[in-house]
């Protein structure tokens, strides 16, 4: 019996882009609950709590993406050519973010504001924009002949703009917790208010979802509710409902790090049930990992630096964010 090496690939893709969405999560969602406070000290903290690692979150995101277009090329060609206007403005979001992030800390005190809005807008619509891409990768793209046949424009519909809301929901919901977990005082308790409708929107989001894609896709309709798959797939929205239970009760009981924990996990059951609709396609509804894959030559010699690099980025990973855990404090500051 021979390596399924599509399926490794597959899995590698999965890990990478999870942990792009949990690590730059909490950091876009940083960005985007700048506007709560007009304090420039709490503004500091709250960038300073990602200051030292923000650069490293978006490693997975390159890694995911190089790794998407070496081991199914065919993918990459569908969703680029499909996506290329929110990917184009996913982008120069991400590094307008950047550079506001670098500048808010070397300009005047009179330019401040102008830089601190850069860093939220940048923040938000490059969220929007991710979420807009997950949205459509759940409606699928009309191919012929290995070759993408819709419009420019087939991205911007209401379901996909919705997407794109609760992606913004989730990532504010990973920062207010994150910050609830590097913070203390007025700030942490200013988190822990922000935490809880922040989550009440996230699970209203996350429930008309659910509605929304079984009714639109009877596919993913039957994937969910026939049987005997419903039985094994009920702790989904079981755990969910959990989760989101633990995490109020944290807010209450002036939890520091189970919130976040949660919301984590949280954010790891809503990507199971995206990758639970919509397997084994990797362009849906018709194309799957399998038709979409490279060579097995190709996979087989970049697996090879795949099994070298990714360990490496994991260490790194790791240890930059064990050299600078804890609470971060109101005299420290990024230079």
């Amino acid at each position: 019996m021979g390596i399924d090496l599509p399926l490794i690939w597959f899995a590698i893709i999965i890990f990478a882009t999870l942990m792009y969405i949990v690590m730059d999560g909490f950091d876009l969602g940083i960005g985007m609950l700048l506007p709560v406070t007009r304090d420039m000290q709490e503004r500091d903290m709250m960038v300073n709590t990602v200051a030292p690692v923000w650069d490293g979150n978006e490693t997975w995101l390159v890694l995911g993406g190089a790794a998407l277009f070496g081991a199914f090329p065919l993918a990459y060609a569908v969703i680029v050519d499909a996506l290329s206007i929110p990917l184009t403005l996913m982008l120069i979001a991400l590094i307008f973010r950047g550079v506001a992030f670098e500048f808010r800390f070397k300009a005047l005190p009179a330019h401040r504001n102008f830089w601190d809005k850069a860093f939220i807008v940048g923040s938000g619509c490059a969220t929007f924009m991710q979420g807009i891409v997950v949205g459509a990768v759940i409606n699928g793209f009309p191919v012929m002949e290995r070759t993408f046949v819709g419009g420019a424009f087939d991205w911007l519909t209401p379901f996909n703009l919705f997407c794109g809301v609760g992606l913004m929901l989730a990532y504010a919901l990973l920062g207010s917790t994150w910050l609830i977990m590097k913070t203390s005082h007025q700030l942490q308790h200013k988190m822990y208010r922000i935490t809880r409708p922040l989550l009440l929107a996230l699970l209203t989001v996350i429930g008309i979802i659910s509605l929304w894609t079984p009714l639109a896709h009877s596919a993913i309709s039957e994937r969910w509710f026939s049987m005997p798959n419903i039985l094994f797939l009920l702790p989904v929205p079981i755990l969910t409902l959990v989760c989101a239970g633990v995490i109020w009760r944290g807010t209450h009981n002036n939890s520091h790090y189970l919130p976040f924990i949660m919301t984590l996990l949280l954010v790891f059951l809503g990507f199971s049930g995206l990758g639970i609709s919509i397997w084994p396609q990797i362009i849906p509804p018709s194309i799957n990992i399998w038709q979409a894959a490279a060579p097995p030559q190709s996979l087989g010699f970049m697996l090879v630096g795949a099994l070298f690099i990714i360990p490496i980025i994991l260490v790194y990973t790791f240890w930059s964010y064990y050299v600078f855990r804890g609470k971060i404090s109101a005299d420290e500051g990024y230079h």
